[in-house]
């Protein structure tokens, strides 16, 4: 039995964050929700280009409906700005870089996930 769409999120997620991690960005927050428009799956600094990183997570099962890359769509970028732009208001933030990432992670049920993290993904 498979598991659940949720779990299988999360653990994307949670790999998503450890690689973030190891390449030395701090994790700030997971699963920000700004009203109704959503959630962003990660914040996080990263110290050496002095930005805060606004990360959208896609995990897929396999490649069969293609790479989780193209699961980030126009709609789903207007979505993540506006998060963004919410969570800066909320906690007062100015004077920064920003920038928007991707980690796309395939799990597939036999052997290693194949996980890709794509810096700078999408402009403000």
């Amino acid at each position: 039995m498979g598991s659940s769409s949720n779990e299988h999120g999360k653990k994307g997620e949670d790999l998503a964050e450890k690689l973030l991690r190891s390449k030395g960005y701090e994790i700030v927050e997971r699963n920000y929700h700004f009203r109704k428009y959503g959630e962003v799956d990660i914040i996080a600094k990263d110290k050496e280009a002095n930005s805060l990183v606004f990360v959208e997570v896609k995990s897929r099962k396999s490649l069969f409906y293609g790479d989780p890359i193209y699961a980030v769509t126009k709609n789903k970028v207007k979505q993540v700005k506006k998060i963004a732009s919410g969570y800066l208001f909320e906690n007062e933030i100015t004077g920064i870089n920003i920038r928007f990432d991707v980690v796309t992670v395939v799990l597939p049920e036999k052997g290693k996930p194949d996980i890709n993290h794509y810096i700078n993904a999408f402009d403000y």
